[in-house]
């Protein structure tokens, strides 16, 4: 179908340059904070709480899918298409999603907790215990890959016939629309929309008991965890919502029953490519958000830190005092 020569489009200069560069960023930034965070908590933090192994797997989930961008660099970079086979382009895309929904399911486990932790400080409750967490957090692995298990279907490497190079489609542009729909639509529902209504739940309710908090008493500053209260499902709203609603509406678009022009089609691709690296930088900004705003972990790192150029420094200093030694033994014994 010929389009309208007043139709632009954006796609060839979005895959080129705007989604390597965005995943680069999230890569470099990715890996730095992902790999801190881990060193912190394995060698900083000698008393886990049910939190940190929601927040440990949480950052474990994010670095695996940050190792996968540089072969999305790659891809969308270069004029060679797909390089890595078949196998990887599936597997690829399938660490992507799982990444996506068992952040979601991480991040409602962690917002529960803090209410939690709000509401009944001084009595534990089942949820917070350590073994439950663990179970907890396995059952959310084991629960997104199941219900992840049928994207194998659609994913698709596809030989474009025009360069002659084999493409790794996104998930939105492959296999048959009209099931790929309601799939995409099963996913949004109960990989998003229902843990965001956890979220948000509980976020209020969080909110509410430390305004509570506050007017029982004036000398506690709730200021700080109520907004990060208030930022987590803001962030988790702004990231993953328009990367839902756009990928429903791609994947609609390319229905046959659709009437849309090829321009309007070319337009929903374009606004469906912006909104992926925008729902991935949630693996980003999860260590800086999660761990350096906390004070305790913060302080941990920077004493281990501090411990270790110290002893790296008292080492340096002891051999120079043994080769300055050694040398004054030298020139006596000359």
């Amino acid at each position: 179908m010929e389009m309208n020569n007043t139709c632009f489009n954006a796609n060839p200069q979005l895959d080129k340059y705007f989604l390597p560069t965005m995943y680069g960023i999230e890569f470099i930034v990715g890996l730095i904070g992902n790999l801190t965070v881990i060193w912190g908590y394995i060698f900083c933090l000698k008393d886990w709480k049910c939190s940190n192994i929601y927040l440990f797997n949480l950052s474990i989930s994010d670095l695996t899918f940050i190792c996968t961008l540089p072969m999305l660099v790659a891809h969308y970079g270069t004029d060679n298409g797909w390089t890595f086979g078949q196998v990887m382009c599936i597997l690829n895309r399938y660490i992507l999603h799982t990444n996506m929904y068992t952040s979601v399911l991480f991040l409602s486990c962690i917002s529960f907790d803090r209410y939690l932790l709000v509401v009944r400080p001084l009595n534990p409750h089942v949820f917070q215990k350590k073994l439950n967490a663990i179970a907890i957090c396995l059952g959310i692995w084991i629960f997104v890959t199941l219900e992840l298990v049928p994207i194998f279907g659609f994913i698709s490497n596809r030989d474009t016939n025009e360069t002659d190079t084999t493409d790794c489609l996104d998930y939105a542009s492959s296999g048959d629309p009209s099931r790929n729909l309601a799939y995409s639509m099963f996913l949004t529902i109960f990989g998003f929309v229902l843990p965001l209504c956890v979220m948000l739940f509980f976020c209020i309710q969080t909110a509410r008991s430390l305004k509570k908090i506050q007017r029982q008493f004036t000398k506690i500053q709730v200021e700080k965890p109520l907004t990060l209260v208030i930022l987590a499902i803001v962030l988790f709203f702004i990231f993953f919502t328009p990367y839902h609603v756009m990928r429903n509406i791609r994947i609609a678009s390319r229905m046959r029953k659709s009437r849309l022009s090829e321009c309007n089609k070319l337009v929903i691709k374009a606004v469906y490519a912006v909104t992926r690296p925008i729902a991935f930088l949630n693996s980003i900004i999860n260590p800086i958000f999660y761990f350096m705003l906390g004070d305790k972990f913060r302080e941990l790192f920077f004493t281990k830190l501090q411990s270790i150029f110290s002893r790296k420094a008292a080492m340096q200093e002891c051999q120079q005092r043994s080769i300055n030694k050694s040398g004054v033994q030298m020139s006596s014994a000359g």
